[in-house]
């Protein structure tokens, strides 16, 4: 294959942008397709959105271009370092310069939906520039090739960094800080803009959104021509320097030696503790948590989410999420948490080829579970009570800790064991050390399941302290210690009796079934109605219904972005209720539509 690529730029273009068509065009089977159009149909419906803003609303178009930009950045980091098709350790052997590789898979970087659609979006500099004449729409034209350009490349030498940089606990914790910030900002980032509103801040806002790269075809189309003429070429400039930054990142990586962990320490490594059973599991889940990566990332990931948002929230004013930080983290650290035997591989036979050692195992994951992340939680939820003076939280937080804690430890090893998603073995992981290879929409399924379930096995406590406030301090104690117990035996006993099946899904991945239908076999319509139910049901019944139902009962003021408390007192009980039925109706169609279909087709 090296003499097809070795003739030159277009050649190697061509070649990456076929291969990166042929594995798309491979990958567009059952679930993956639609999700595919799911995600198209979104981007489009977006894109479209931003043309009406440049036509409609022309002020806030910089705003909207900084979001485009900002999915750039943050989505290969919220996906562990970003989803690459052509990795560079596939052309390591070919003889070509660093800088023309790069080149050719920046080509095939574009042989995809993602740059077509954020084309389309940035169609809106053009349409924008109308305003100021044929002039305009030309520099918009031009403008919105740059800026396509510009954002691609901010985005691959960002997972490039990733890829190269992330080697360390310490900087794969601030990657988590990174993700778990953006995560927190995308859900409460609107009190921010409600505090820095009250002040004269407009000017401001003007110039940063115009010195964002995203920003500078909307200053070309602004500035006289010379000057947008000036502002073109320097994107130019840019996308040249990026170009060349991305190479040598890429080339670094190539012959990076390190892959997917903490390097091995110098010297006698330290020997296990002197015990057996769950313990010396324990003990060896605690060296994984403090080694691996994505581990510490996806620990970082969940306590930066859990003190952002209640610290946004108090830039207007509003301390009533500070007492509540340490169950935010608990339930977000279970949500990460749970592929536990996903990430670890292959390493599942050492406990199957024990005789005994799946009860000793699935108990030592859960001691290990809770003493990562409760000490942290309790400091979180004691300290956050005190220093906020919300005295009346303070039977919530006794009672919900303790059933958050044991229903996360007893959740995180059932799932992992009834609902595996499989990876790849943690020594065999690329140069992307923050990516298992498992597919990251399971694994966002599995971790949305999570963040339903824990907090549903603490709904017992919740009603006993509406009934009693501090007789759900004991009600929690024993939920909690209920549930790790119970379903934690139901995660070993099942170990015990699908031990080599979940060792096969591990290595083979998940056998077809003939007479078995799954959702990938959905008529596409319901596929996609599937997808966008599991995606967005969460709005209605969460943030639009469960929280302001709890904000009604407490009589809480603070009405933020919550529809049913911005209407007149007689709708609102009946909003809420409507979104909650809504919710639980989307969430209904995506689990019974599967099902039905998948019974009256083995029927047929």
């Amino acid at each position: 294959m090296a003499h097809l690529l070795t003739p030159g730029p277009p050649a190697l273009a061509q070649h990456m942008i076929r291969m990166r068509l042929a594995l798309m065009r491979n990958s567009l089977r059952g679930d993956n397709a639609a999700n595919l159009y799911t995600g198209v149909s979104a981007g489009l419906i977006l894109a479209f959105a931003t043309i009406a803003v440049a036509v409609l609303w022309p002020a806030y178009l910089p705003l909207t271009l900084a979001a485009w930009l900002s999915g750039w950045i943050f989505g290969p980091i919220l996906i562990g370092g970003g989803n690459e098709a052509l990795r560079p350790e596939y052309f390591s052997m070919l003889p070509a310069a660093p800088g023309r590789i790069a080149a050719a898979l920046l080509a095939g970087a574009f042989a995809g939906p993602a740059p077509a659609v954020n084309l389309i979006a940035l169609l809106s500099l053009p349409v924008y520039g109308w305003r100021f004449g044929p002039a305009g729409v030309l520099i918009g034209l031009a403008a919105a090739v740059t800026t396509l350009v510009t954002m691609v490349m901010i985005s691959r030498v960002i997972v490039a960094l990733i890829g190269l940089f992330v080697r360390s606990r310490a900087t794969a914790a601030a990657v988590g800080v990174v993700v778990g910030t953006a995560i927190g900002l995308s859900g409460n980032g609107w009190a921010l803009v409600v505090a820095l509103g009250g002040t004269d801040t407009t000017a401001w806002f003007h110039v940063l959104f115009r010195v964002l790269p995203s920003g500078w075809g909307v200053a070309a189309i602004e500035a006289p021509w010379p000057l947008a003429l000036a502002i073109l070429a320097a994107s130019a400039g840019v996308i040249a320097l990026l170009l060349a930054v991305w190479a040598v990142l890429l080339s670094r990586r190539v012959v990076s030696a390190v892959r997917g962990g903490v390097p091995p320490r110098r010297g006698t490594p330290r020997p296990f503790p002197t015990t057996s059973g769950a313990r010396l599991t324990a003990a060896k889940e605690l060296r994984a948590w403090w080694r691996d990566l994505v581990r510490i990332q996806l620990l970082a990931t969940a306590f930066s989410f859990a003190i952002v948002t209640p610290l946004l929230l108090l830039t207007i004013g509003t301390w009533v999420m500070v007492p509540f930080t340490g169950l935010i983290a608990i339930v977000m650290a279970a949500a990460t948490s749970a592929n536990l035997y996903g990430a670890d591989g292959t390493a599942l036979w050492l406990t199957l080829m024990t005789p005994g050692a799946e009860r000793a195992d699935v108990r030592g994951r859960q001691l290990a579970w809770l003493l990562v992340v409760g000490p942290a939680a309790v400091v979180l939820s004691l300290g956050g009570t005190l220093v906020s003076g919300q005295t009346w939280a303070w039977p919530w937080v006794l009672g919900l800790l303790p059933a958050l804690l044991g229903g996360g430890a007893g959740l995180v090893v059932l799932l992992a064991v009834t609902s595996l998603v499989p990876g790849t073995d943690p020594h065999k992981r690329g140069g992307n050390p923050l990516s298992t290879g498992a597919d990251e929409s399971a694994e966002t399924g599995l971790a949305w399941l999570m963040l339903i379930a824990v907090p549903t096995a603490a709904l017992p406590t919740a009603g006993a302290i509406l009934l009693h406030p501090w007789a759900g301090i004991a009600t929690g104690v024993l939920t909690g210690a209920l549930t790790a117990w119970g379903l934690g035996r139901i995660a070993y006993r099942r170990l015990e009796n699908h031990g080599i099946d979940l060792l096969n899904l591990m290595k083979h991945g998940p056998a077809p079934q003939a007479d078995k239908p799954t959702t990938a076999d959905l008529p596409v319509q319901h596929r996609i109605g599937v997808t966008i139910c599991y995606t967005i049901a969460w709005l209605p019944l969460f943030p639009q219904g469960l929280v302001p139902m709890i904000m009604k009962i407490f009589g809480i003021e603070t009405r933020s972005w919550f529809l049913a408390l911005h209407l007149p007192p007689v709708w609102q009980w009946p909003t809420i209720i409507f979104m909650i039925a809504l919710g639980l109706l989307m969430y209904g169609y995506a689990i019974l539509i599967p099902i039905r279909l998948s019974s009256s087709s083995a029927t047929s």
